[in-house]
């Protein structure tokens, strides 16, 4: 028998649902840890990953600010920072860290390597057991997901290391808390105290019940869209643009990576756009532009090393990109 138009509607939209990874869109899924009050802990269990394939139980992303001294076409816009992904993330050569490595042999562009050099960040996931923060509200699939930073990563890891741990902290049975403790030192968080709990526990009734009808997340899922060659070339030359210390140009750049809350329409248009030699190459079949950004990509992960009180901010370097490569290839020779 052949299906009605409600039936197809229905199904298509169950497709449309599955292609999205089921994962939930807005929510508050994402455990701001960064916000616990100072001197206190949250209780935490990780979960395993649901991608098989995943040894570990999280997922590493890769991330480069380019730093932009506004947008074109805005008179009056501020400066702007646009992340956009390694692509050593997928164990590939990244374009920007092949040309900023070299940098790091010279003491003058140490700080300028720094400055655009890759920053990590960790996604976890699993339940908040002990929450000290007041006005967060458990949704209602509990299974959270945690970005955790360097910092508190290297404690995690570190814990897997020691021989006294006998099983892994995501088993359901005898696996262990990690408590996430936020101090202070010199002005900034610290979280050097964190770490699992001595005694091990298992899930209760209500957290195995959540697994069995909510299922974990791929981790992948959260991870930002993989370039293709039309989206490597934009980054070079975004790259090339940052250090040269031009505008950021939504004309030639917005289909595939925006500042945060940048929106279509804003900044140059017509007279103002880009010349067509500064654009990528043309091929055949366009790339897509790149995936909505995921809520862990505003620099969350690095607000849990946030300083308490903000140091002033050092004046952005005026070396031209084409200064910089002078200097690199002249001790080279």
């Amino acid at each position: 028998m052949a299906m009605t138009l409600a039936e197809i509607r229905a199904k298509l939209q169950a497709n449309e649902n599955r292609g999205k990874g089921d994962r939930p869109q807005g929510d508050n899924a994402i455990y701001a840890h960064w916000n616990i009050p100072e001197n206190t802990s949250a209780r935490i269990r990780f979960l395993p990953d649901a991608d098989p394939k995943n040894n570990f139980f999280w997922v590493e992303r890769a991330m480069i600010r380019l730093p932009f001294a506004g947008i074109k076409g805005q008179a009056d816009s501020k400066p702007v920072t646009v992340q956009v992904p390694c692509m050593e993330m997928w164990g590939e050569a990244c374009p920007i860290l092949a040309e900023v490595r070299p940098w790091f042999k010279d003491p003058n562009l140490e700080e300028m390597g720094r400055k655009y050099w890759k920053k990590k960040s960790y996604l976890f996931q699993g339940y908040v057991r002990e929450n000290p923060i007041g006005d967060d509200k458990t949704p209602e699939n509990p299974i959270r997901r945690f970005i955790i930073s360097p910092q508190i990563f290297n404690l995690i890891t570190n814990a897997l290391k020691d021989p006294d741990m006998e099983n892994l902290p995501t088993d359901y049975q005898g696996g262990s808390d990690f408590n996430i403790k936020k101090t202070s030192k010199g002005g900034y968080a610290d979280y050097n105290t964190s770490g699992f709990a001595r005694k091990e526990s298992a899930l209760s009734a209500e957290e195995a019940d959540a697994i069995e009808q909510y299922g974990l997340f791929n981790l992948a899922d959260f991870l930002p869209k993989k370039p293709g060659e039309t989206e490597i070339q934009v980054l070079k030359e975004m790259f090339e643009a940052s250090v040269d210390g031009q505008p950021y140009d939504p004309d030639r750049w917005a289909n595939y990576f925006k500042p945060s809350g940048f929106k279509s329409g804003e900044g140059s248009t017509g007279d103002e756009a880009a010349a067509p030699a500064a654009r990528p190459a043309a091929t055949p079949k366009p790339a897509a532009p790149a995936a909505a950004p995921q809520p862990w990509e505003d620099d969350a992960a690095e607000a849990a090393e946030a300083p308490v009180v903000t140091p002033a901010a050092k004046p952005a370097s005026s070396q031209k990109a084409e200064d910089i490569l002078a200097m690199i290839r002249n001790r080279q020779k």
